[in-house]
């Protein structure tokens, strides 16, 4: 009887795990690959022509016309201390527009939307980290490689980045 019952019985339902997902835009600069979070990234742009500009730090490339309105162009990784690689075909410019600051970031590659397991954020940053690009960075996630996680915005907001003038 135990048997016939145990053969028509239903199962249970399965229980599926459901883990949540954090997103954003992973990008790379030198060696190492970043991720900024995907609410900071205005525009992903290829690097337009642009003109460029007296009287002005060395890491602001120029000013170029999208769509009508004026870009200042960066080079993040100059302005970071990290020098781009040579190779300049995968070069592109992440825009950001926060505030008062609409501003166009060169960086080597975009490496387009990277996905993380939100339980595998680590707040603790690096220990090799560099003093110049800490105050951008807000963690780490782990998948196959260590993206840091980047913010444009505290980026946007820093007096360093402020001050393009010689």
């Amino acid at each position: 009887m135990a048997a016939l019952s145990h053969r028509h019985a239903r199962g249970l339902p399965l229980q599926v795990e459901l883990k949540t997902y954090w997103s954003g835009i992973g990008f790379r600069l030198g060696g190492q690959r970043y991720v900024a979070p995907l609410g900071e990234v205005a525009e992903i742009l290829t690097v337009p022509g642009y003109t460029r500009l007296p009287g002005v730090k060395n890491w602001v490339k120029g000013i170029a016309n999208v769509r009508g309105r004026l870009l200042p162009v960066m080079d993040l990784g100059d302005f970071l201390g990290q020098p781009l690689s040579a190779r300049r075909t995968h070069r592109r410019i992440l825009v950001v527009d926060h505030e008062e600051v609409f501003s166009g970031l060169v960086v080597d590659e975009v490496m387009g939307m990277q996905h993380f397991v939100s339980d595998s954020f680590d707040p603790d940053l690096p220990e090799d980290l560099s003093p110049a690009i800490k105050p951008f960075i807000n963690g780490v996630y782990e998948r196959e490689y260590q993206w840091q996680v980047f913010s444009l915005f505290a980026l946007a907001q820093h007096p360093d980045f402020m001050q393009v003038a010689v």
